[in-house]
């Protein structure tokens, strides 16, 4: 019951996020899986550490490491000064990937892509629930509560 009140022709709505998209979410781009393996590869071959990576980029080995991973993206100005500072261009870091790496980050985009959109059932059962609330204050307080996770959701 939200704050201790249940309209009694509305039972609870337990709507979990899509299974599926929140796998997908909280498991690296296999992409950047394959950058980060180029990465490692191309560091060991110069027989440098991650720390001295980390140093010369101005960052911690342990960022080293995600990026290694496949666990935190590199961005673009990131990536143009690790081909310079590892001596390679930068589709280096894109050669010999897998067709189906390529093919599973499409699919992961298009799960994210369609979990982000509500299902018409969910709007209907969040309208539902919210025109059962009998205070008109406590509507506008549920109201700013949803902004405001949209809001810090969308990295405000």
């Amino acid at each position: 019951s939200l704050l201790g009140f249940q309209h009694p022709a509305h039972p609870p709505v337990h709507a979990p996020p899509s299974e599926g998209a929140w796998t997908v979410r909280n498991k690296p781009d296999p992409v950047d899986v394959h950058v980060g393996e180029r990465l490692r590869q191309r560091r060991t071959m110069l027989g440098l550490s991650q720390g001295e990576i980390g140093a010369r980029l101005g960052l911690s080995f342990q960022q080293i490491q995600k990026y290694e991973r496949g666990t935190n993206r590199i961005g673009a100005s990131r990536l143009y000064r690790l081909s310079k500072m590892l001596s390679v261009p930068i589709p280096y870091f894109f050669e010999d990937m897998p067709m189906e790496v390529a093919a599973a980050s499409r699919h992961r985009a298009a799960v994210i892509a369609d979990d982000a959109i509500p299902t018409p059932r969910e709007v209907r059962m969040l309208v539902r629930a919210y025109s059962g609330l009998p205070a008109a204050s406590v509507r506008r307080q549920i109201l700013g509560l949803i902004k405001a996770v949209a809001w810090a959701c969308s990295d405000g």
